[in-house]
């Protein structure tokens, strides 16, 4: 069987680690078939927008797609391509696990965390009113009008948007999730004691789907409490589900404390499609100089054959990424315990890769 894949080298560093990780994939002994396609700042300056209807007609074509880490202007310039793919094509559940290795830098041993984040909604719905506009000051007038408070005039305003459709199917998605990978326990984060009507929204449907799930232990905890717990105790944790931006937040977190994002896939997923890429960003300092670690991607992949119902190859892949890790040699720079060692290459790094999956 041959799996027709869009592939999304994306912009920085993506096209290196993207490479990389395409010449593992091809010593799985799997067939593929890429549509490569460009996005971010080369197909704006290329076609004036930096996602292309016809893009997001491949991947609804092939319903997965790889792709590389994607560069968003900080302030100015174009939305983030990340949003917009997945409010385009609807893939409402990312999926970081968090998982500690043998070898990787970081004082925490047997971490194995799954944050699953909604993707939709909240203040990264993009919602937004810019100071002075037209648009926030009838807000502000709106909102002094029913609630008493008045914003003050040089205001800029953002949108927190939480509804019980996208609360319920992230929840269940969680749940769903725990079940089918023998998971024992999902913590719903929140600001429910704040935010009554978005966090509470979400909360009172975290606990009324955990009734329909006895056997997986169910917990809610605040934010900010979540944190301090995770860097205290992280092993107390299994899947945990939150909302958009809080899980945006605790998943670099958590990779964090598994030794950092270079060892940190992703998934995005919806009903439809299904994007899989590393949760770094492009670091567009590093571009073409083949030294960053492309094993995010790697695991990224490893996420997308266990997608495709390739089990063995992905705990072959799996294995074959951790055991290199382990033995510390052939790793970039940001795996090196001592910084003073000479680090691996990206491509190196596939290299090593490629010759354990031969072995395993």
């Amino acid at each position: 069987m041959v799996y027709k894949i869009t592939l999304l080298p994306g912009d920085g560093i993506g096209p290196e680690i993207t490479e990389a990780t395409k010449k593992v994939l091809q010593t799985t002994g799997l067939q593929f078939e890429w549509d490569v396609h460009i996005i971010g700042q080369q197909a704006q300056d290329k076609w004036g927008t930096p996602l292309p209807d016809f893009v997001l007609d491949s991947i609804r074509k092939n319903r997965i797609a790889l792709k590389g880490p994607v560069t968003t202007p900080i302030g100015s310039g174009f939305r983030s391509v990340n949003v917009a793919l997945r409010k385009s094509l609807d893939l409402y559940a990312c999926i970081r696990p968090c998982k500690t290795y043998t070898g990787a830098p970081t004082p925490f041993q047997n971490v194995d965390i799954v944050i699953i984040r909604e993707n939709t909604e909240d203040l990264y719905i993009g919602i937004e009113f810019a100071k002075g506009s037209n648009e926030a000051n009838q807000l502000s007038e709106l909102v002094e009008k029913n609630s008493g408070e008045k914003l003050r005039r040089d205001t800029g305003i953002s949108l927190k948007v939480i509804s019980e459709t996208a609360s319920r199917r992230i929840v269940k998605f969680a749940f769903e999730y725990a079940r089918a990978n023998n998971r024992k326990k999902v913590t719903a984060a929140h600001k429910a004691n704040i935010l009554k009507f978005s966090d509470g929204l979400f909360l009172a449907v975290a606990r009324e789907i955990s009734k329909d799930y006895p056997e997986i232990e169910f917990e809610d905890v605040v934010i900010d409490a979540l944190c301090m717990r995770l860097v205290r105790n992280p092993q107390q944790y299994d899947v945990i589900v939150l909302p958009n931006l809080y899980g945006d937040i605790v998943s670099d977190l958590c990779a964090g404390l598994v030794g950092g994002l270079g060892v940190a896939p992703g998934a995005n997923i919806g009903d439809n499609a299904a994007i899989f890429e590393p949760t770094h960003g492009s670091a567009p300092k590093y571009t073409g100089q083949n030294k960053v670690n492309p094993m995010a991607m790697m695991l990224s992949s490893v996420l997308m054959l266990r997608y495709l119902g390739e089990k063995e190859v992905a705990d072959r892949l799996e294995k074959a990424i951790a055991e290199v890790i382990a033995e510390g040699e052939k790793v970039t720079y940001d795996l090196k315990t001592d910084r003073s060692q000479l680090a691996a290459t990206t491509s190196e790094v596939a290299e090593a890769v490629i010759e354990k999956l031969k072995l395993n």
